[in-house]
């Protein structure tokens, strides 16, 4: 406190000891607890961040900002870049300009200054090729790959922040895209004429439509003829095991005879199992069933806010570890061909790793099927990881105690803008078209939730530090490390993956010390993974890399490789059965004698959690 001195300058003293107590219920004077003011600070930091994160989608706009100012201020201070960046944008105007002059003589009969990428598909149709049209796209294509240079090409940026901007630059560029708009898509301009404006008023519907079911909380048009058990996830079996994060399935035997291993399947928890086993036509389960295996999934539990100091670690005890105990007491101790699937995969890595570590080796063969151990390439997610990032979602999940499906769809939609949100915008809204959901879509609008301590932790120890990939991880206070893997492993990529490109997935070649069965399909994350014989344009490459081969990198590998046409669920499957043993009878559904009695059929109650 402040008192006068003799010269009239203040003095601080120490405040009398009244001012610094407390008084307790028996009237003895007790200290303040200072803590108390600072978690009353902290608190109010988080909860200004969770009502912040709900307006952006759980996106740190300060990781944004660090973005733009370490472009912005790099930039300031380079006038040489300037100067190039101001010629290179006089050069895009003269040649727009005579692309102009050639598309008003010669029409779409004129040669394009610059392309699309191949993956933009915005600008394939034949009407784009027409006078004025074709002026429009080509002067959107060359204000896009300016700012491409202008945001990539400063000196000094960090590449991350590089990158993040100039992925942020491409979102706000792709709403102002000449496909989005009424006057300059002439596929909506031949289709309003020809309907009278009909389109858009089907269009305004289906707007209204769709807020409805957002607000709702209901899946797409159409995905109520996907119901689970009736429609979809109707391979039979029985839940044979439950615990308070997982049930265990096995299915039922589709041959006289199985293989003695079993195939034990551990999908991501982000998703609902039944992807692997939709329409009978396209179960992956149903087919490995037919082809005489023995079958068991994991279908998570769908957490919710009590379950937000649920670890990773109870997730690879209480799920894969679990579901490997009651797997081996229904087969008598037979080893198991493990698979993970996306996330599930990376558990599955952990597990097999602390399981080595242990001299378990219950595991006959590992299968990871687009999913990653090392997350330093793991593609534009990584654009959304940093300390910022991860501080800014932690405070909205510590406020929600998990982090729930829609905010992550948000962040997956950004990676594929053009393909999920602005063709949609176009079809629905300016052609007034409605495609029915088919059953990939009503499983995806089917997400789940995940608690807020294990996201945090897979985010951090995995993804931001990469602990696994460095021999950082622990598992009971031991580091694991995959090199002490050394059963056969089968690793798949997909071509166009967003989620987990494939030079990712590939390297389990490189963090394995045994023979590794690398394959890269076609398709995306999902399409590419639920691929049944017969599926039309479906082609894989596939190629060994025994323990005492030199490695390849991804390209030498991909030039390499044999490229097969169809589905790579018969070469998985022969693959298995090479390492598997003659079949005989299959087991008993559940283990009676070690208390694993049938509980229900499947797909069980977890599935229907919402």
């Amino acid at each position: 406190m402040l008192t006068k001195v003799e010269d009239g300058r203040p003095e601080l003293r120490s405040a009398p000891a009244s001012a610094c107590t407390t008084k307790s219920e028996s009237g003895a004077a007790e200290p303040l607890r200072t803590h108390d003011h600072d978690a009353f600070y902290h608190n109010l930091d988080r909860h200004l961040h969770y009502l912040l994160a709900r307006t952006t989608a759980g996106v740190s706009p300060a990781a944004c900002a660090n973005a733009y100012f370490d472009w912005a201020i790099h930039l300031a201070t380079s006038p040489g870049r300037q100067l190039e960046l101001f010629g290179e944008a006089v050069h895009q105007w003269t040649r727009l300009a005579d692309f102009a002059k050639a598309a008003a003589l010669a029409g779409a009969d004129a040669t394009p200054c610059i392309l699309p990428r191949l993956n933009d598909k915005r600008f394939r149709s034949e009407r784009w090729k027409e006078f004025p049209f074709n002026v429009y796209g080509q002067s959107f294509l060359l204000w896009e790959e300016w700012w491409h240079s202008a945001v990539t090409g400063v000196r000094g940026v960090e590449k991350q922040n590089a990158e993040r901007l100039d992925f942020m630059m491409r979102q706000v560029l792709d709403v102002y895209a000449p496909t989005n708009f009424l006057l300059t898509n002439p596929d909506v301009l031949l289709r309003t004429q020809a309907e009278a404006g009909f389109n858009l008023v089907r269009g305004l519907w289906n707007f209204l439509e769709d807020l409805k079911r957002l607000r709702d909380r209901e899946g797409p048009d159409g995905s109520e003829n996907y119901r689970v058990g009736e429609t979809v996830a109707v391979t039979p079996g029985k839940v044979i095991f439950r615990n308070h994060l997982i049930e265990l399935i096995q299915y039922t035997p589709a041959t006289p005879e199985v293989h003695p291993e079993p195939i034990l399947i551990i999908p991501a928890w982000i998703m609902k199992f039944y992807i692997l086993d939709l329409r009978p036509e396209n179960s992956l389960v149903k087919y490995l069933t037919d082809q005489g295996f023995t079958v068991f999934m994991v279908s998570w539990r769908n957490p919710g806010q009590e379950d937000r100091d649920t670890s990773f670690e109870d997730y690879r005890r209480l799920g894969v570890m679990a579901a490997i105990d009651a797997v081996s007491k229904v087969v008598g101790g037979q080893k198991i061909h493990a698979a993970g699937y996306c996330l599930g995969g990376t558990l599955l890595a952990t597990a097999a790793a602390a399981m080595a570590l242990d001299n378990d080796d219950r595991l006959k063969t590992v299968t990871f099927l687009a999913a990653q151990a090392d997350f330093r390439e793991a593609g534009e997610l990584t654009l959304f990881i940093d300390e910022s990032q991860i501080s800014f979602l932690e405070d909205m999940m510590q406020e929600q105690g998990f982090l729930d499906s829609t905010q992550m769809a948000g962040a997956f939609q950004l990676l594929r803008s053009n393909d999920l949100i602005w063709s949609h915008v176009i079809n629905r809204y300016l052609l007034g078209e409605r495609k029915p959901a088919f059953d990939l879509l009503a499983w995806n609008a089917d997400a789940t939730r995940m608690p807020y301590r294990m996201h945090s932790d897979y985010l951090r120890s995995l993804f931001l530090n990469n602990d696994l990939a460095e021999g950082r991880y622990t598992v009971d206070g031991r580091a694991i490390a995959l090199t002490d893997l050394h059963m056969p492993i089968f690793a798949l990529g997909t071509e166009t993956d967003h989620v987990a490109p494939w030079r990712s997935v590939y390297k389990f070649n490189i963090l394995s010390d045994t023979d590794v069965t690398f394959v890269l399909a076609s398709g995306g994350h999902n399409a590419g993974v639920v691929s049944p014989p017969g599926s039309p344009g479906r082609s894989y490459r596939m190629a060994t890399k025994f323990e005492d081969d030199s490695f390849e990198s991804p390209d030498e590998w991909h030039a390499n490789a044999p490229k097969f046409e169809g589905s790579w669920w018969p070469a998985w499957t022969d693959w298995l059965g090479e390492r598997s043993s003659k079949k005989s009878a299959p087991p008993l559904m559940g283990a009676s004698r070690d208390g694993l009695e049938p509980l229900e059929n499947a797909p069980g109650t977890y599935v229907y959690q919402r």
